[in-house]
């Protein structure tokens, strides 16, 4: 290789830093507009075929003015986006973001920090974000945490932990320590993350108990305790109970104080999958109800859900700091820490969970509750779970719609059904209803399967839906719903063909 000294070096700024302040300010400029008129452009929008061609180019290998690349986000990219931003969003759970959260993540950017070593100012920020969120749980001030991606990993390494807490030397000698094979236990009505958890572990999802659920779609205590009664019976060593603060099918809530004495009974480890609904516990009306959040062995929760964070921030507290560290400390040379310097800052982070590499995360977290401050979030989840009950009670008054659950948070669930149709016919109806609606960019809801009956599903964790937009999307479905019986009875739109899965 020829290293002559005469070679130009390069580098990856702009050569022309003027111009780069231009894009930015028409960029901040365009953006703001965008978010501003957000709610008179489309819900959704299906992507073209010729976007999609666009987006499977293969590499370039040639510089591109910088104007030009911003021209074709706008163009391909922008105008096509997943619809969480957008006030007509219901579906799964996903939270709207906020412009100072999308600020704080440029501003994060611009930092480039890895937010796991060294004495730098990121490091602190995140410190007092996990101090802010057990206070958002009124969780142990002496209790750990770490902010990780979201539900999934947290959910993850809280179970790595309860695992290495509950079977003594797991960490280093494996399963094969165990007297029995590990066993979990959850309801039916738990998110897959958990199945996933209890794969990576180790544990294997045969070892995951699903625990029938009552007409409330909360975990059946009765039945939970004759599980754990005969799998001690049969030689398994039950080691978890994993809790519900909101289900993802209908945001219900499991009696996590009931669980908490049979896990404190069995001497057994209490997780709560709040993913979103834990954070119901900032509204007076459900506090109770959470309650025991503060005394469980760990909560796992995503501020991008209903604290309305950028993508992507969750947060998993443990009231053991200790037993949280112990799980995944470890001594390696080039991570030694110095009295000064660059190495003399707090410890690193990688003694709390997998990932030597994190995003500043923290940054969104923290300038949008200096913004906003806690009671205006308590508020807006308040608001949202209102809305929720105003459009189950909008269901329950028209005819030909049908509630299919109680609504008892954020969720509400419920189909088209004007009447002479059985269950798989209602199911091809409400699936073909669903997805017009998203296509024709009016709303958009998702679904789910409800004991067996095809529910449009609406998850509120938006902070710019207004009643009005419910309103919309109720009287969007019924107008579908006339449309697709007017041309089932023309032939046009046919049962018989369509299948509901």
């Amino acid at each position: 290789m020829n290293h002559a000294d005469n070679k130009p070096e390069i580098g990856l700024d702009p050569e022309n830093w003027d111009d780069f302040k231009t894009l930015g300010h028409q960029l901040i400029d365009d953006m703001v507009e965008y978010l501003k008129n957000i709610g008179d452009k489309p819900a959704w929008q299906p992507i073209p075929q010729e976007v999609k061609a666009e987006l499977q180019k293969p590499i370039p290998h040639k510089p591109s003015n910088i104007f030009d690349v911003y021209a074709e986000f706008k163009q391909n990219i922008l105008p096509y986006h997943g619809g969480n931003i957008h006030p007509s969003y219901y579906a799964w759970v996903q939270g709207t973001g906020t412009p100072m959260g999308a600020f704080a993540d440029l501003l994060a950017g611009i930092m480039n920090a890895n937010v796991t070593i060294g004495d730098q100012s990121a490091m602190y920020v995140d410190k007092q974000v996990i101090n802010w969120c057990k206070q958002l749980m009124n969780y142990p001030t002496e209790g750990s945490g770490m902010l990780v991606s979201g539900g999934s990993i947290a959910n993850i390494t809280a179970l790595i932990v309860a695992r290495n807490t509950v079977v003594a030397n797991s960490k280093t000698k494996g399963l094969y320590v165990a007297e029995g094979k590990l066993t979990a236990y959850c309801s039916s009505e738990t998110h897959n993350c958990v199945n996933k958890a209890a794969e990576v572990i180790g544990i294997g999802s045969e070892q995951l108990r699903k625990i029938p659920v009552n007409e409330n779609f909360e975990i059946d205590v009765d039945s939970l305790i004759a599980k754990l009664n005969e799998d001690k019976a049969n030689g398994f060593v039950p080691f978890c109970i994993i809790g519900n603060a909101g289900t993802v099918n209908t945001g219900a809530i499991d009696p996590l104080d009931k669980l908490l004495t049979i896990a404190r009974r069995e001497n057994i480890w209490l997780h709560i999958d709040g993913a979103f609904g834990a954070l119901a516990k900032l509204v007076p009306a459900y506090s109770e109800k959470l309650k025991a959040i503060e005394q469980a062995d760990s909560v796992a929760f995503d501020l991008h859900k209903w604290m309305y964070m950028q993508y992507e921030v969750g947060c998993v507290l443990f009231k053991d700091a200790v037993a949280h560290r112990v799980a995944f400390a470890n001594t390696v040379n080039y991570l030694t820490a110095h009295d000064r310097g660059i190495a003399g800052g707090p410890e690193t982070l990688s003694n709390y969970g997998m990932e030597l590499s994190r995003g500043f995360k923290a940054l969104k977290v923290w300038m949008s509750l200096k913004e906003h401050g806690m009671d205006k979030y308590a508020a807006m989840i308040a608001q949202n779970i209102d809305q929720a009950f105003y459009l189950g009670e909008q269901v329950k008054q028209h005819p030909e719609l049908e509630l299919l659950a109680a609504v008892n948070m954020n969720v509400a669930c419920y189909r088209y059904n004007p009447g002479n149709l059985d269950n798989d016919q209602l199911n091809i109806l409400n699936r073909e209803l669903l997805m017009r609606m998203q296509e024709r960019g009016i709303a958009v809801p998702s679904n789910t399967l409800l004991n067996g009956k095809y529910a449009i599903r609406a998850a509120i964790t938006n902070h710019r839906t207004r009643r009005m937009h419910l309103d919309q999307m109720v009287a969007a479905t019924i107008e579908i719903g006339h449309e697709l019986i007017n041309e089932h009875e023309a032939k046009l739109f046919k049962f018989d063909f369509l299948t509901s899965k």
